[in-house]
């Protein structure tokens, strides 16, 4: 996950984790920058271009799991600055790094966005339970806390997206 090097030196901080946690951390940060970045992105695709006769309830559910999503980039950003790094938020920057697959350019109707949409949370959660793993073992209990908020949140709109598959 966090395996590439920052290309930013860290800035001086009296924030009581060594660089090297400080280091690891922001790689971290900067992966679920780009696959949060990313994941709004595609939560606005699929609002953007839901058809079919729930149009109207899921454009509005896929226009507000976007909201926050969009949120979360900015908390993650601010974590990254404020451990002294350097937070990697441009669409470029975030199209190189995310590890979701790319959104499907034909979803068909409603139940195929829900589809799309229900496995990229999936493997969002997945990355932000590894990162909360992460950031413990590393002693940074503050961006594990920040991890904490996305999975619980992310696993409710998962469930959400899931009711709308069952028949």
């Amino acid at each position: 996950m966090a395996n590439v090097k920052e290309a930013h030196t860290l800035h001086k901080s009296r924030i009581d984790l060594t660089e090297s946690v400080r280091t690891k951390v922001c790689e971290l940060l900067n992966d679920s920058l780009a696959m949060n970045f990313d994941l709004y992105s595609q939560i606005k695709q699929a609002h953007w271009n839901v058809k079919g006769k729930d149009f109207y309830q899921l454009h509005l559910l896929f226009d507000e799991i976007a909201a926050e999503y969009y949120e979360y980039n900015d908390m993650i950003a601010e974590r990254v600055t404020a451990l002294g790094g350097y937070a990697r938020g441009t669409v470029r920057m975030s199209a190189a790094k995310t590890h979701l697959p790319e959104y499907p350019e034909h979803a068909p109707g409603g139940h195929g966005h829900l589809l799309a949409l229900a496995e990229r949370l999936a493997l969002y959660g997945k990355h932000v339970r590894t990162a909360i793993d992460l950031c413990s073992q590393y002693g940074d209990a503050d961006s594990a806390d920040l991890y904490t908020e996305i999975s619980r949140n992310n696993d409710k709109r998962l469930w959400f997206i899931e009711s709308h598959l069952v028949d």
